[in-house]
């Protein structure tokens, strides 16, 4: 009697279980749970018994040497896998440029001066901890200018739901500028070295992307490698590489081609996030962030992260600058010019929103390996106040996003101008008379 075939345990899920898990990965609230997920692993392994091993891994080095390419695997989840993350960035900057918010001048004025407003206070609040300080470091000024889209959506999400959806569009507008302020800030001050010849290389390869890509029948793997060209020339240039998938996401049309082909029902700026938020979310940051936020969490390791200015300069831009820079800027914008608010929100629900801000992380985590490289004495130091700072911004967040929920069921004459609550559609927060 012969034995039934054993069955596979392990095999290739089916088409509709990959649509269902691309589907949970495009989620804001999963992208932010994965993420936690390598932080928290980070930390743990970072301060077990195998912490060695964790440091022994992140300095493995493999790639060819003779292409400037021998890096270790923090260096390739920094400056490779976060690529995928920044092409993401660049196809919803192109988006929302294109279509979306930041169209209209109108639509996008008081979020976009909020962004300034929103960077600008949190790096004045760090180099004023900073300057004339020993141990004081002035290089570190941008690490808290950033926000995280995925832990500040999903902060909100939670603790937000019965607050009016148009500070859902506030928010997603305001990172979208923070995003491509964050972008410019990292390709002029945080790019060293520069040689012309690769920076025209990368610039000629994605000329070559935004050609292919406007053809009726643009080859993937084509695409692709072109890609990949323009990322080796930036990371020769001494830009910093991931500046590569932001200009491949810009260079994505985002308006329907010239004779597309049947089947091609949406933009393809739109097609590609759809198709490269699973790999950002589910892949990228969350293997950056295992190899990013490994710090040691001891005792006396935090009291000497306490104790250093660059720490305290990150955690009060965080939780202090972000937050007052947002609202302020708002409120004066507001106050001097035609531009109003919608009318379902109160400056109670703007200040609680411009806290959750405050949640850095990626960028600022990205920014701190940029400002202060592994022999820095700094490094340790740096990572603890983007996690800490990013903490406390997500809790105070949480705590008066929760005030302002109760405050407005408290006055339920105020509900039917809230059109929807934050989850659901998007309502534009500002516009002119």
């Amino acid at each position: 009697m012969t034995k039934p075939p054993a069955k596979a345990v392990l095999r290739r899920p089916e088409p509709a279980t990959l649509r269902n898990l691309g589907d949970t990965l495009r989620q804001e609230s999963w992208g932010a749970a994965l993420l936690l997920a390598g932080a928290i692993a980070a930390l743990v392994w970072a301060n077990s018994p195998w912490a060695e091993s964790y440091r022994a891994l992140s300095q493995t080095r493999f790639g060819p040497r003779w292409g400037h390419l021998d890096l270790t695997m923090a260096e390739w989840a920094e400056d490779g896998l976060l690529t995928v993350f920044f092409f993401t960035v660049g196809l919803e900057l192109k988006r929302e440029m294109v279509t979306g918010q930041l169209r209209r001048l109108a639509t996008a004025i008081v979020p976009a001066v909020a962004a300034v407003g929103g960077m600008a206070a949190p790096a004045l609040v760090y180099l004023a901890l900073n300057i004339g300080r020993p141990g004081g470091a002035v290089e570190g000024w941008a690490i808290p200018v950033a926000t995280d889209i995925a832990f500040a959506v999903a902060v909100l999400s939670a603790f937000g739901r019965s607050l009016p959806s148009a500070l859902r569009a506030f928010l997603l507008t305001l990172a979208v500028a923070d995003d491509l302020l964050g972008i410019v800030v990292i390709a002029v001050f945080y790019s060293s070295g520069i040689d012309v010849a690769w920076l025209a290389g990368a610039i000629c390869a994605t000329a070559a992307y935004w050609a292919l890509a406007r053809l009726r029948r643009p080859p993937a793997v084509v695409l692709f490698l072109v890609v990949a060209v323009s990322w080796y020339c930036m990371h020769r240039s001494g830009v910093h590489a991931t500046i590569a998938g932001v200009l491949a996401g810009f260079a994505t049309p985002a308006l329907p081609v010239k004779r597309p082909r049947p089947t091609e029902r949406e933009p393809r700026a739109e097609r590609f996030e759809h198709l490269w938020r699973p790999v950002s979310a589910g892949l990228a940051v969350p293997v950056f962030a295992l190899f990013a936020a490994g710090v040691e969490v001891s005792p006396s390791a935090l009291a000497a992260a306490a104790a250093d200015p660059t720490a305290q300069g990150v955690v009060a831009g965080l939780v202090l600058g972000k937050p007052v820079g947002i609202f302020v800027t708002t409120f004066a914008l507001v106050a001097l010019t035609r531009a109003t608010l919608d009318p379902a929100v109160r400056w109670g629900d703007l200040f609680a929103l411009s806290t959750v801000g405050g949640i850095g992380f990626t960028v600022s985590l990205l920014i701190g390996r940029l400002a202060f490289p592994a022999a820095s004495p700094h490094e340790a130091a740096i990572k603890a106040g983007v996690l800490f700072g990013s903490l406390g911004a997500a809790v105070i967040g949480a705590a008066l996003l929760t005030w302002r929920g109760s405050w407005r069921r408290r006055h339920p004459s105020l509900q039917h101008a809230a059109e929807g609550a934050v989850d659901e559609a998007d309502i534009d927060l500002s516009s002119a008379d």
